[in-house]
Formats: C-alpha cells, sequence, structure tokens
C-alpha cells in the first residue's frame, strides 16, 4: 500500500478545527462570562439581592424581563420612589468601586469578607486596627445596623498575612449576616 503523507496545509486545517470544536464545546456548557446578566448577579448585587429576588431572577428566559426586572430591584430600593436619581443605588456601587479598590487581596474586593461588609452596611462607626497582632487583626464597630441590631461587631483577621482580613466563621459567620 502506498500512504501519502498529509501535507502541511492540511494538518493546520484539522488543527484549528479541533480548536474550533472544543472552543464551541466549552462555550456551550458554560456561561458567557461577559454576560451583563450574570456579572449584576453575582458581582454587582451579590450582597444586596435576597435569596428570593435571586431566584425570580433566575427564573426569567427574555432580556426584556431581566431589564425590567433589574429596574424594578433598583426602584424597590430608591428611598424617593419615581425619582429619577437614586441615591441608594448610586451609594450601593460606589461601595462597591470602594471595595473593589481598598479590599482586593488576590481575588477582587468584593469577593473579601471587608469587601462584603463595607457593601452591604457602609462605613463603620469605627475601626480597630492592630497591624502588629499574631494574626493581625481589625475590629469593625457598626452602632446599629438594620435588621441586625445595635453594637454589632466584627472581628477580622488576617492569617496568611496578604491583606486579606476575614472573619473566622468559628466566631463571626458572616453569613448570618446577609440581607438574605
Amino acid at each position: 500500500m502506498n500512504f501519502e503523507r498529509p501535507g502541511r496545509s492540511f494538518l493546520l486545517a484539522l488543527a484549528f478545527l479541533a480548536l474550533a470544536l472544543s472552543s464551541a464545546a466549552a462555550q456551550a456548557s458554560s456561561p458567557a462570562p461577559s454576560d451583563p446578566y450574570k456579572k449584576w448577579l453575582d458581582e454587582d448585587v451579590h450582597w444586596i439581592i435576597k435569596d428570593q429576588e435571586r431566584t425570580d431572577f433566575t427564573k426569567l428566559t427574555t432580556d426584556q424581563q431581566r431589564d425590567d426586572f433589574v429596574r424594578q430591584f433598583w426602584e424597590n430600593r430608591n428611598p424617593k420612589p419615581g425619582a429619577a436619581e437614586n441615591t441608594f443605588k448610586q451609594e450601593h456601587y460606589r461601595r462597591l468601586a470602594y471595595a473593589n479598590t481598598h479590599f482586593a487581596a488576590g481575588a477582587p474586593g468584593y469577593k473579601s469578607d471587608r469587601g462584603h461588609l463595607y457593601i452591604a452596611y457602609g462605613t463603620p462607626n469605627s475601626i480597630d486596627s492592630h497591624p502588629g497582632s499574631s494574626p493581625p487583626a481589625e475590629i469593625w464597630h457598626y452602632q446599629y445596623i438594620e435588621g441586625i441590631g445595635q453594637n454589632v461587631v466584627f472581628t477580622l483577621t488576617d492569617e496568611c498575612r496578604c491583606g486579606d482580613y476575614r472573619i473566622p466563621v468559628e466566631k463571626d459567620d458572616l453569613r448570618k449576616y446577609s440581607p438574605k
């Protein structure tokens, strides 16, 4: 039998076809990372959306329904319903930007415990910082948090000494303080 060796252009075409097929399969199995609705749900409102709202949002099937939901979500939190300027929404995005700028430690700041606290509850009334302790610690004091109570204190420690201050789960479970 006489087998001819495939030409270089044939092999290149075959490689590109395999790459295209594997890329298409990967895209079909996972949501697009640039999906603005996924970003809104997973990043923008991650700490302020209620469980039922999240469930309702994930059941929507059209972009128009999602747009209407997002519009209503912000309007429900507008201190002056119907007003063109929504100060709650503006403050939320300011907090989100601040958290991402000041609390990032190997991951976006909104994912950190300090980012969570700051986004959900705002600036603490005071922070006791103990950078020289072992491990370094911060104690955040809030005079009042709606739905939680008065004189709320969060202790965060930087076990890795990398700037990633976390609430030790055995001391304070941050999840119980989520607005869900």
